[in-house]
């Protein structure tokens, strides 16, 4: 494989709970996360069930179930602000959202089901995460008026291209789950669990799209509204996003120790995520009550 780790999932499935370890595997390993069994971090198997089941992440579970609905309370706030710029787009985030919510429930969480099932939830989950984001930027871009927010030809541009990435990124997902082709399946069931496709549209664009939403935010804010107010909800977006990805990827393994595979960084991640998507909204929502003061 050489020694460039670009590619390689094998870390971050040994030592965290991403949707994506569900696919790098066969059918042998069982549910929940750390698939990896070279070297393997801490397994976690929270809750015992009948017939030699795990509910795996309970917490995760639980707030992914409060996300949905906090999600749907936050929809129903945008429908109501009629005069805000960018509702529709922002709404259309927002559903996204609640779609990544409700597959985590079965990937994340580790809500015992069949394989096959899962691998299905995972596809979905990790398609959502790069369309969802994509959204996300688009919001931004919305901002500047290129186009008049909310039109029909502002809604098929992002809803079209965020389509073209949910079906080119749950294809590859969907492909080396089940292996149609054969394409991805060597490299993925690897040691190295490598699968650069997935590591562009699943890890990389995702972070690209998030980093430069807030860059275009603060822009925008500042420069072209001229405000400093709303910064510190876009500022707390940003923060509380960070915490929940070093609780996903820094913190879980040694959280996990420490439960005895109780639990893990899993739950905090997707408790400081939502808190996060409510600080965006949070922003959102202070910077388009009515009209944009733009010169």
């Amino acid at each position: 494989m050489g020694s460039t780790q670009f590619g390689n999932f094998q870390d971050f499935c040994r030592d965290s709970t991403l949707p994506i370890c569900n696919i790098l595997t066969d059918n042998n390993q069982p549910p929940g996360i750390n698939y990896v069994t070279a070297n393997a971090g801490c397994v976690l198997r929270g809750i015992n069930l009948s017939n030699n089941r795990n509910l795996a992440n309970l917490g995760s579970i639980l707030i992914a179930a409060i996300a949905i609905i906090v999600t749907l309370f936050l929809l129903w706030r945008a429908d109501r602000k009629a005069a805000a710029v960018g509702r529709r787009e922002m709404q259309l985030f927002l559903l996204c959202y609640v779609v990544i919510e409700i597959c985590e429930i079965f990937t994340v969480g580790g809500f015992p089901l069949d394989s096959n099932v899962r691998k299905g939830f995972t596809a979905v989950h990790i398609a959502t995460i790069t369309a969802g984001t994509w959204i996300l930027l688009m919001n931004a871009l919305v901002g500047y008026q290129f186009l008049d927010d909310g039109t029909p030809l502002s809604i098929a541009l992002i809803g079209g291209t965020s389509l073209a990435l949910f079906i080119g990124t749950g294809y590859v997902a969907l492909d080396t789950a089940f292996n149609w082709t054969g394409y991805w399946q060597d490299d993925s069931y690897g040691p190295l669990h490598r699968n650069i496709a997935l590591y562009v549209l699943y890890q990389l664009a995702p972070l690209v799209f998030i980093f430069l939403y807030f860059v275009l935010e603060s822009v925008l804010v500042l420069r072209v509204l001229g405000e400093r107010t709303p910064m510190k909800y876009l500022g707390a977006a940003a923060l509380l996003f960070a915490i929940g990805q070093i609780f996903q990827y820094v913190i879980s393994v040694h959280l996990c120790n420490a439960a005895d595979g109780k639990i893990n960084g899993a739950l905090f991640e997707t408790l400081f995520t939502l808190l996060s998507v409510v600080a965006i909204f949070v922003f959102w929502s202070s910077i388009t009550e009515d009209d944009w003061p733009i010169q």
